[in-house]
């Protein structure tokens, strides 16, 4: 009794230590293998959508992202300063966003982006490629200055919706890349909401 004791003791031991590293073996070979199926870093700088989580941004905060080897800010705007924006029409050169290319056909409207309070822009100056410096605050580059981006490189300036200033090198507003909202609080960058890529 004592010896069919201690054989099913060792048998149920035996049994769990393989049952254990069985599973170990199977989440060891199934990693690699669900991971093949996500996206590279180097595929998703060639173009793969990038799927950012806005739900903690607040009014003047913006997350950096990159999306094709540029760089891509996706930034919440306060009232405040969706309330300035058709106040600086008269200033810019381009208000209604009018060169089709800078950004999809739903960001052609006065906040260039879906939703008014959050903008997605590509952060690189139509002069000569540098990039601004993101200045929200009212003041923070000049008593002048209402928030928006500051180019250091030759002094492009563009406001909170990425739209240019008149009299600065920079000739055209910043690129708006293409996005959705598969989510209340997720945005995909990469692709239009009918999965179309860009």
């Amino acid at each position: 009794m004592n010896q069919d004791g201690t054989d099913r003791s060792r048998r149920r031991f035996l049994t769990g230590a393989v049952t254990v590293v069985g599973g170990a073996g199977v989440v060891a070979t199934a990693v690699p293998f669900l991971s093949y199926w996500q996206p590279s870093a180097r595929a998703q700088a060639a173009g793969a959508p990038v799927e950012v989580d806005i739900s903690k941004l607040e009014p003047g905060q913006r997350i950096s992202l990159e999306w094709r080897g540029k760089p891509i800010w996706v930034f919440r705007r306060s009232e405040d300063m969706l309330a300035k924006l058709p106040e600086l029409n008269d200033r810019l050169r381009d208000p209604e966003s009018s060169v089709e290319s800078q950004q999809p056909p739903y960001a052609q409207n006065e906040t260039r982006s879906i939703r008014p309070e959050v903008g997605v822009l590509n952060p690189i100056c139509t002069h000569l490629g540098c990039i601004p410096l993101y200045r929200p605050e009212v003041g923070s580059v000049d008593a002048d200055w209402p928030g928006g981006l500051f180019c250091p490189c030759h002094g492009s300036k563009f406001d909170m919706a990425g739209r240019v200033f008149q009299g600065v090198p920079a000739p055209t507003n910043l690129e708006v890349p293409p996005y959705w909202y598969p989510e209340e609080n997720r945005i995909v960058v990469g692709e239009h909401q009918d999965g179309g890529a860009a």
